[in-house]
């Protein structure tokens, strides 16, 4: 019997539905009816003004797109000026702006790990980072999550010459922090080089937002190589690779979503370059932003979180999902992650804080927490300045 041959499909989609894992686009307006603690958008430039206003101005300057890829047209001066910026506020020599934080992860791992060199990836990376490694043509090896015994043994133990260590500085899913400093030193003792991706460290954590290697005292060391997103603390697109002069002109000559892919869109670039402008004159934004993480921590009964990432753990898919639709209906967003985002069994919601957050909102996002995670504590926020969050218990 022939049958259509798409219709393997519809198996597929039925089996997603009873494990309780569709997935559909929900639309979401321009005028934010729900308090949003879903969203990258840390530090809440994405709708500042002086950001908006960049933005709005290098599209009137330099037109809808970048027109072309990096080498043909796709470079302006606007480009070259926002990666000088990027350069200078992380420490390192040189920088590599991408249409994506993906595109750039893809770039740096398969540029840096031909045939013949070793590629050591953390259990815990990013999908954008797997990918890499899938498609690099070095050897691959995964290891337990910040498991620094187990790199060590990968990298002394190799045959190949070259070998690059991947990582996260945060982790996206879990918010935990690398232990970066060990790592680097197990690196320099194998002769390996490190890869950082630093999309939810960059703007948080770190002395003025300047990620976790500079937190770490590894900011513009000759064997550290960076990713950063743009679409995430400074709230607008793209990304950029952060590294030595060399590394970069290795990207331009040889990384393909450097040389096929067409450029930033301008408008991006403009916005990306007055967010970062913003945080350079603001440097406590980043510590807001930990600090409203703490407080809706301490709401949901987890531990205090080491960025701006606070997970929920639920445990069941389908319990996740109802626990998301109950804070959306009580008027806030969540995040909701479940396999394969997540291991099986580690469904759960994802906070994440936003350094704009008013005592008002943040005040009413910890009673919806406590309401929807069943929290007999009262916990509420207590202000003495707007600067300082700490949790209090509220009298009745």
């Amino acid at each position: 019997m022939v049958t259509h041959a798409l219709d393997w499909l519809d198996a597929v989609a039925q089996e997603r539905e009873a494990a309780g894992l569709r997935r559909v686009l929900t639309p979401r307006s321009a005028h934010g009816e729900l308090l949003d603690l879903a969203s990258n958008d840390y530090l809440g430039l994405a709708t500042d003004p002086r950001v908006v206003s960049a933005g709005v101005e290098a599209l009137r300057t330099w037109g809808a797109g970048a027109t072309g890829s990096r080498l043909v047209t796709g470079t302006t001066e606007l480009h070259a000026e926002l990666e000088a910026a990027l350069a200078s506020f992380a420490g390192t020599e040189s920088a590599l702006v991408f249409s994506s934080g993906y595109a750039a992860n893809l770039a740096v791992v398969t540029a840096l790990c031909p045939a013949g060199s070793l590629v050591v990836s953390d259990s815990a990376n990013h999908a954008s980072l797997i990918d890499a490694c899938r498609l690099a043509r070095g050897r691959v090896q995964v290891v337990p999550h910040n498991d620094l015994a187990a790199f060590e043994t990968a990298l002394a133990q190799r045959t190949e010459r070259r070998a690059v260590v991947v990582t996260e500085s945060v982790d996206s899913i879990d918010g935990d922090g690398a232990p970066l400093a060990r790592l680097h030193e197990i690196c320099r003792r194998q002769g390996a080089v490190l890869v950082v991706d630093e999309a939810h460290g960059f703007g948080i954590v770190g002395p003025g937002g300047r990620g976790a290697l500079a937190e770490a005292g590894l900011a513009g060391q000759d064997d550290v190589i960076v990713t950063v997103t743009l679409s995430k603390a400074l709230g607008s697109q793209g990304g950029a690779v952060l590294g030595p002069r060399r590394v970069i002109g290795h990207l331009i000559g040889s990384a393909r979503t450097m040389i096929f892919d067409t450029g930033l869109a301008p408008a991006a670039a403009g916005a990306a370059l007055a967010a970062l402008r913003v945080l350079e004159q603001e440097p406590a934004l980043g510590r807001a932003a930990i600090r409203v993480a703490g407080a809706l921590a301490a709401a949901a009964g987890v531990r205090a979180p080491h960025s701006a990432i606070v997970p929920v753990l639920i445990g069941d898919p389908g319990e996740a999902v109802a626990a998301a639709r109950r804070c959306a209906v009580l008027g806030l967003r969540v995040g909701c992650f479940r396999p394969p985002s997540v291991p099986e069994g580690t469904s759960r919601l994802r906070l994440t804080a936003r350094a704009n957050l008013s005592r008002n909102h943040l005040l009413h996002a910890c009673d919806v927490l406590r309401v929807v995670l069943g929290r007999t504590d009262n916990h509420a926020i207590d202000s003495r300045d707007e600067d300082s969050w700490r949790l209090s218990v509220r009298t009745p």
